[in-house]
């Protein structure tokens, strides 16, 4: 900022003039003052005190003048302009996304005859009420964002009644309940996907529209199969987008018509992969996929899954692998980094616990995990499992095993039975096995 003119202002008394008056008078009042140097705008008033002065000796003139006492106050303020600039740095803490994961719903004619009993029970004699299986483990997954079924059958077609294996066919009101449980999403990808044909599947997918939740893994147009990213809704009200994929080893030697295959999904590591990249490239900070393989009553792992977990994983693109479809529970293991749960067991079936099914396909789970979500990674942490049983002989109900073992009600027989499933549960994912109910 230009320096202003600087003006000293005199006050000077009747015929005595200061020295700075006779200066003033040689320089008039409002002349441009000649530039100075870049100085603070100083402003100066000066006022002089009543002099006295002596009578000029003979000869002098007017204009000189003998100052006997001359005091001045003077008062100078200065203003400097002072910038100061301010920075804010916003510090994002990470997101925290909770999920659940449950095995096959899968349901026999034990079941909807069961559902039937509840319905009348509950005053709906012509109708299906699944939703007491649940109840034990609803509090575990209503208590997460995001709770995840895997339900291996269709819905039947209008008109027919409820079929079971070879073929599956199920009371539409399987999918309402599970979403009363607190599900909030499926994966439907399995070898029964077309046991009621495409019309089989846009029946089921209808009713989940209806319920007011979502699937992946069956498609009633070509879009439908492509991968999504859904926003979920944090504990803390922040959102985290997430991509969920589910996959099939079989149709159990059916196959769609040759102009939708669509339908549905095969597993293939490479689409795989590049379903996964297309999730990303839509926004995907999550990326779970689900895939139904395995061997049916083993708990070992293949070295098929083995090896599409491997390629899968290998690009990077995926956070979990969860599968199904072996009706026995799996290994829960990291994969070259990545977690994997080869297999989640039968959450609710009624397998016969004969020498074609063991006693282990009534033992599953629900796996509880954490996926930390920053600007620039997502990592998978709290990795747990809650074991389940399904207890046939009473209400055909899922059992969270821990709370009834705790429960000092529980009968003697039945506690008999839930401490021999969780040796089972522990001989295969034992390091993982929750401490929530004890």
């Amino acid at each position: 900022m230009a320096a202003a003119p600087l003006r000293l202002v005199v006050s000077c008394a009747a015929a005595v003039v200061l020295a700075a008056c006779s200066q003033a008078a040689t320089d008039p009042v409002g002349e441009p003052a000649p530039p100075s140097d870049p100085t603070p705008a100083v402003s100066v008033s000066s006022s002089s005190m009543p002099v006295a002065m002596s009578d000029p000796p003979p000869g002098s003139t007017p204009t000189s003048a003998v100052v006997s006492e001359a005091v001045a106050t003077t008062e100078v303020t200065t203003t400097t302009e002072v910038t100061t600039t301010t920075s804010t740095t916003v510090v994002t803490t990470p997101r925290v996304l909770t999920a659940a994961f449950t095995g096959d719903v899968l349901i026999h004619s034990h079941m909807w005859t069961q559902a039937q009993r509840n319905a009348i029970d509950a005053g709906d004699p012509e109708g299906y009420d699944f939703s007491p299986m649940f109840d034990e483990i609803a509090p575990i997954i209503s208590g997460v964002d995001f709770a995840v079924c895997h339900l291996e059958v269709p819905l039947r077609l209008p008109g027919r009644e409820p079929s079971t294996h070879p073929f599956y066919g199920a009371p539409s009101q399987i999918v309402g309940d599970l979403a009363a449980a607190g599900y909030d999403h499926c994966s439907t990808a399995s070898n029964h996907t077309l046991d009621q044909g495409v019309e089989g599947i846009n029946i089921t997918l209808d009713e989940f529209d209806r319920v007011g939740i979502t699937q992946s893994g069956m498609a009633r147009t070509p879009a439908e199969i492509e991968p999504r990213v859904l926003d979920v809704s944090t504990a803390d009200g922040r959102a985290v987008a997430v991509a969920h994929l589910s996959y099939t080893w079989s149709y159990n030697g059916l196959q769609p018509p040759q102009d939708q295959q669509w339908r549905s999904a095969l597993i293939d590591p490479q689409r795989v992969i590049d379903d996964a990249r297309t999730a990303r490239a839509l926004g995907a900070e999550v990326v779970i996929v689900s895939l139904h393989w395995g061997a049916e009553k083993v708990s070992a792992v293949t070295g098929q899954q083995r090896g599409w977990a491997t390629d899968i994983i290998a690009a990077d693109v995926v956070d979990l692998i969860v599968g199904h479809h072996a009706h026995v529970l799996q290994p829960i293991e990291q994969v070259n980094g990545t977690w994997v749960t080869f297999g989640l067991g039968n959450v609710l079936s009624f397998h016969p616990t004969t020498d074609e099914w063991p006693a282990a396909s009534q033992d599953a789970g629900v796996l509880t995990v954490s996926f930390t979500v920053d600007e620039s990674s997502t990592s998978v942490d709290d990795i747990a499992f809650h074991p389940t049983w399904v207890d046939k002989s009473n209400g055909r109900v899922i059992r969270d095993v821990q709370a009834g073992i705790r429960d000092e009600a529980t009968s003697a027989w039945l506690r008999s039975q839930l401490e021999a499933s969780l040796r089972r549960t522990v001989s295969v994912v034992g390091e993982f096995v929750s401490e929530h109910a004890g």
